[in-house]
């Protein structure tokens, strides 16, 4: 991951953790209090998740 491109409208693909294998659109950042980066993700159907960042590869 890439935290340049860490932003909201990039196009993320899931490689590791529950979502793995699931794309979409990156909807929010947010930085937790313990410093991990959450992200939502949003599927071309509509479907919303939330994953760490750490998880995700930016396209």
């Amino acid at each position: 991951m890439n935290k340049t491109k860490l932003i909201d409208g990039a196009q993320c693909k899931v490689i590791a953790g529950t979502h793995k294998g699931k794309s979409g659109t990156i909807g929010d950042v947010h930085t937790s209090k313990t410093g991990q980066v959450t992200i939502t993700v949003t599927q071309a159907n509509g479907v919303r998740f939330k994953t760490l960042a750490k998880n995700v590869f930016i396209n």
